[in-house]
C-alpha cells in the first residue's frame, strides 16, 4: 500500500512541478503527513525528484518556446549559494523546528497568493 501513495504523492508533485508551481510544496507535506517520515528526508526525497521532474518539464517549456534567458546567470548563482546555505541550516535543526517553519512558509505563500487573486478581481 506504501508503493500506491509513492505513485500517488509522484503523481501529484509531478502534476504541480511541471506546471511550474513548485511540487515539493505539495510532496513534502504528503510524504511527512500520510507516510509519517521526517522532515529532513521528505526534503531529501523531494530534491531527487525534483532533478528528474524538472529536467522533463524543462525540455518540455524549452520546446514550446517558453523560456527567458536574460539574468539567468545571477538567479543560477544566487540560487545555488543560498540553496548551499540552506541545506547547511536545515542538517543542523531539529526536525519539528524544520516542520514549523515549512508550515509557517507554507501559510505565508498561502496568505500571497490569496492577496493576489483578489488584487486581480479588483482590476
Amino acid at each position: 500500500m506504501t508503493y500506491f501513495f509513492y505513485m500517488l504523492f509522484g503523481l501529484i508533485g509531478g502534476v504541480f512541478g511541471g506546471m511550474g508551481m513548485g511540487g515539493g510544496t505539495l510532496l513534502i507535506p504528503l510524504l511527512s503527513i500520510f507516510l509519517g517520515m521526517e522532515q529532513s528526508l521528505c526534503q531529501g526525497i523531494n530534491l531527487l525528484s525534483f532533478l528528474v521532474m524538472a529536467l522533463f518539464s524543462l525540455f518540455i517549456h524549452m520546446k514550446n518556446n517558453l523560456l527567458r534567458f536574460d539574468g539567468i546567470i545571477p538567479l543560477i548563482l544566487g540560487g545555488t549559494f543560498f540553496s548551499i546555505l540552506g541545506s547547511l541550516i536545515a542538517t543542523t535543526m531539529d526536525g519539528k523546528i524544520l516542520k514549523i517553519l515549512f508550515g509557517v512558509f507554507l501559510c505565508i505563500l498561502g496568505i500571497f497568493q490569496f492577496i493576489k487573486v483578489f488584487k486581480k478581481q479588483k482590476k
